[in-house]
């Protein structure tokens, strides 16, 4: 199985369920050295787009899952992988078990945008329900955003 780090809505357990049914949650870590941001506002959606980027100064925690071959096939068309929307990399996460390797998706388009006021509070929720730090949501929470988001 390979192993999968989520930083946005993917966090959701019960989200994840319902994408990726035979991948179960296997831990919690943190990218270190990346950034979460967003990006691909011009492409249409509800505001601008989930990803990471590099930055030595930051961290992002993740939700991580053991995915089959089926149910990455499943992400890979949900996120627009095979679109180019998300291009997938191969990361270093680090657990209370020490470091794992799992792939990310990162957008494939210039950073810049607001994410929708409701985008916003999903990533928030799905961190919760991962179980990030208190810190961490509160940040997610005050995070700028569009007020007029109302679809993803």
């Amino acid at each position: 199985m390979a192993l999968y780090a989520a930083y946005a809505s993917n966090m959701d357990p019960e989200q994840m369920a319902l994408r990726a049914p035979h991948s179960p949650l296997r831990d919690t870590g943190w990218l270190q050295g990346w950034r979460l941001t967003f990006g691909g506002e011009e492409i249409g959606w509800d505001g601008a787009l989930a990803t990471v980027v590099e930055d030595h100064t930051s961290q992002v925690f993740v939700a991580l899952y053991d995915v089959t071959e089926a149910d990455e096939q499943a992400l890979d068309a949900w996120e627009g992988h095979e679109q180019g929307l998300y291009t997938k990399i191969r990361v270093r996460v680090q657990t209370l078990f020490g470091e794992e390797l799992a792939w990310i998706y990162v957008l494939d388009a210039y950073e810049g945008g607001l994410p929708s006021a409701r985008f916003i509070g999903i990533i928030a929720d799905a961190a919760e329900k991962a179980g990030a730090p208190d810190l961490y949501v509160k940040e997610l929470r005050e995070r700028p955003c569009d007020t007029l988001g109302t679809d993803l």
